[in-house]
């Protein structure tokens, strides 16, 4: 049976998201499709389409490789979040389905009451199925996919500490939901400004393991120094 495409490309971007493929480090055909158990075409297609997205980049002489992106880039992709999700959230209002509400509101639901009972194991998650539902309902195929990929990089780059709290994150996703089931376009925008501005303080840049290597390497031999 033939894997397709986006499924490898989904295991492999899961893959750098999570640094199992460092930055920088290179993605031969050969070790991924063996790592995924699939052939080289599909590999292949998969890393076109990566590089597209840029999580990865085609050097001279090395090939394939991790991306490497500058803090500027990384600055740029929140920036870019608190325009877009906004206006995701105003076109949500308008062109949402039943079914987009009906799981909108489920979300909501189960995430109040986990962050009740102080369950924050899923909340992670089940803010990401929120967001992206959200995206989803915005009926712009092209939006959603920016969003999407928004998302994506940015959980490459940033660590996002848990909300102070929980309660309160939710019960703003619960506000932005009654705006877009009333169809208030600039409630919902507005709304999610301000949610989008209030969670992009939690983003802390991920230091790169091998920027982290060289750190306490360096480290280590300014105690060495110091202690002679």
């Amino acid at each position: 049976m033939r894997i397709p495409a986006h499924s490898v490309c989904t295991a492999i971007r899961d893959d750098i998201i999570a640094g199992v493929h460092e930055r920088g480090g290179r993605l031969t055909e050969e070790v991924l499709a063996r790592r995924y158990g699939v052939s080289r075409v599909p590999v292949r297609e998969a890393l076109r389409t990566l590089e597209a997205e840029g999580f990865v980049v085609t050097r001279r002489h090395a090939g394939a490789c991790v991306a490497e992106p500058t803090e500027q880039e990384a600055a740029d992709l929140l920036e870019m979040r608190t325009l877009l999700e906004p206006l995701g959230a105003a076109r949500a209002a308008q062109r949402r389905t039943e079914a987009h509400l009906k799981v909108l509101r489920g979300l909501v639901r189960l995430g109040q009451e986990r962050a009740r009972r102080g369950n924050s194991e899923d909340l992670r998650s089940l803010g990401g199925w929120f967001h992206e539902t959200l995206a989803q309902a915005c009926g712009s195929p092209s939006l959603t996919a920016t969003l999407t990929q928004l998302r994506h990089k940015i959980a490459w780059m940033y660590a996002v500490e848990a909300p102070g709290s929980p309660v309160d994150a939710w019960a703003e996703h619960g506000a932005i939901v009654d705006a877009v089931a009333r169809g208030d376009g600039e409630r919902a925008r507005a709304l999610t400004a301000l949610h989008t501005e209030r969670t992009t303080a939690a983003h802390r840049l991920r230091v790169p393991r091998a920027a982290e290597r060289v750190r306490t390497s360096q480290h280590a031999v300014n105690i060495s120094g110091l202690r002679h």
